[in-house]
């Protein structure tokens, strides 16, 4: 009876000690986190393992696609993440771009910081989303991902590009309330995806580092002449607000019914949301030419 245990027992030993090896010796798959959405959505498009991202049902409401899987942990606020729960997830590292740098000190307690910038001074903006691509797939060992992300994002654009009407210069905003919008220019990703399908971007004024300007609508009426674009979402009561706003219906596009709405896309987003960008507005220009 007691060698029959014994026996038990080094069996169990036995097995319990090559399943430990087998699973050391293939290796969990690192998964990885961020406060960003931009990182989010080129991770997800890459289809880097995330195990927690932030403010996970505000990313669906602007940034749209690609969808987060409902298996990911929402870490709370980008700018107030839920620590507790970001260190039960134990993350191989936690992605962040220089908006959350103050949290640095704080994240490296949980697992190495990994900054990624985007939308900087004086550079190229379609180059530079390019770049964020291959240098996050390089690290999250999704180099092939990367470039296969990024071709097919330029056989998207020249695909649109060749099908595309003519339009007049494109006047891009985003509502902030009902009397100010963002007007987006050089250095942002609408502006990037206008040069890439050969379209003009009414707006030539200075812009900041995000690629816009924040004007209250009264500054549109300058453009009569544009097709304007309003990219989604609506802040709450700003639709019927427009509804009875004398200022918003005197508009020459407006009066004249040149105003197409986009879904929402980030505007701060990287190739995921340029490509978003792109489908939604050739679509919606060739549903505006054929009315």
């Amino acid at each position: 009876m007691r060698t029959r245990l014994l026996r038990h027992f080094q069996a169990l030993w036995l097995f319990w000690g090559l399943m430990l090896v087998s699973g050391l010796s293939s290796g969990a798959s690192p998964q990885w986190a961020t406060l960003d959405w931009t990182l989010a959505e080129t991770l997800i498009a890459l289809d880097a393992p995330l195990s927690g991202v932030a403010q996970i049902d505000a990313y669906h409401a602007w940034v749209g696609e690609p969808r987060i899987s409902e298996r990911v942990a929402d870490l709370g606020l980008r700018t107030q993440p839920n620590l507790e729960l970001l260190a039960d997830l134990s993350p191989e590292a936690i992605f962040i771009s220089p908006m959350f740098s103050n949290l640095t000190a704080r994240l490296s307690r949980i697992a190495p910081v990994e900054p990624l910038t985007l939308y900087q001074a004086d550079s190229d903006t379609w180059h530079e989303m390019q770049g964020l691509t291959r240098k996050l797939g390089k690290r999250v060992n999704r180099e092939r991902q990367a470039e296969t992300l990024i071709a097919s994002t330029q056989a998207l654009i020249d695909r649109l590009k060749a099908r595309a009407p003519t339009t007049a210069p494109l006047l891009i905003v985003q509502f902030m309330d009902e009397r100010h919008v963002r007007v987006f220019g050089k250095n942002g990703l609408y502006h990037a995806v206008l040069e890439q399908l050969d379209m003009t971007n009414a707006w030539q004024a200075p812009t900041n580092a995000w690629g816009f300007s924040l004007v209250g609508i009264e500054a549109l009426a300058a453009y009569p002449d544009a097709q304007l674009v309003v990219v989604e979402p609506l802040p709450i009561g700003v639709e019927a607000a427009l509804a009875n706003s004398g200022l918003w219906q005197h508009l020459p596009s407006v009066r004249e019914g040149r105003v197409i709405t986009l879904p929402p896309t980030w505007s701060f987003g990287a190739l995921p949301s340029a490509q978003r960008f792109a489908r939604t507005l050739v679509s919606a220009l060739e549903a505006a030419h054929d009315n």
